[in-house]
């Protein structure tokens, strides 16, 4: 089992993801569980008063929620709150898909209603068990949905994703016409803007230098004094985004 796992972006570029560690999952699987139990308490007390005036009623709806709940609890959080549960976001790690983009909310609901299926015969022994024995610590759920479970960077991102849908960005004077330059290098470029503030410092400096400085030079866009060649990558993308209508 690795403690990393890396993808291919679409602009050619390794990404690397540090994986969670068995003891995070646990951690984070221990606070969700106590935080469902102190949920399914408060909402037992409330129709335990109910069931003085409808016994049948509160029966049932404390029925299904003892059933249904912890799914709940797991899919929307997870579906709708990238990747994280209330354990999850404590301890610092998230879910993603396999790609490395975000959990989709059909992955969110696809992993964890596979919870069932960790606990055979007991104790997640088949959670476990496939946790250990998958390079990428998938569990069953895991593989299933096409997710993983990685740790949060706790190095905050000095950039921000390219704001391709508002205003003119400072920068567009500076870029040039772009003449010759294709839809498919400002795809390339988008996507390079929209992941850049996710990549390890190092990586960054690796798709400036192998992405945009080759782009930059072949399309005659000048260097700025004092501006990070990301800004202007951004500058790029949203004169030819607007140049040709697809902002």
């Amino acid at each position: 089992m690795t403690h990393e796992f890396a993808i291919l972006s679409p602009e050619k570029t390794i990404l690397t993801y540090p994986l969670a560690r068995l003891g995070s999952r646990v951690m984070a699987h221990l606070l969700d569980v106590m935080l469902i139990g102190v949920a399914l308490v408060g909402i037992q007390f409330v129709f335990g008063l109910l069931s003085i005036v409808e016994p049948g009623l509160a029966t049932a709806v404390l029925s299904l929620t003892a059933l249904l709940g912890p799914f709940a609890y797991f899919i929307l959080l997870e579906g709708l709150w990238n990747g994280q549960s209330l354990g999850k976001k404590a301890v610092g790690i998230r879910v993603r898909m396999a790609d490395g983009t975000p959990v989709t909310f059909g992955a969110a609901l696809g992993r964890n209603l596979m919870r069932p299926a960790d606990l055979f015969p007991g104790s997640y022994f088949v959670g476990l068990l496939a946790v250990f024995t998958n390079p990428r610590s998938q569990r069953l759920g895991d593989l299933v949905a096409g997710t993983v479970v990685v740790h949060e960077r706790t190095d905050p991102p000095q950039f921000h994703t390219a704001p391709h849908q508002v205003g003119i960005h400072p920068l567009e004077s500076a870029v040039g016409d772009l003449r010759g330059m294709t839809q498919e290098e400002y795809v390339a470029l988008k996507r390079l803007c929209d992941r850049f503030p996710e990549l390890p410092a190092g990586v960054q400096e690796r798709v400036v230098r192998e992405v945009w400085l080759p782009f930059a030079q072949r399309r005659s866009v000048p260097e700025a004094p004092n501006v990070h060649p990301i800004f202007l990558a951004e500058a790029v993308v949203m004169r030819y985004g607007r140049i040709h209508g697809l902002l």
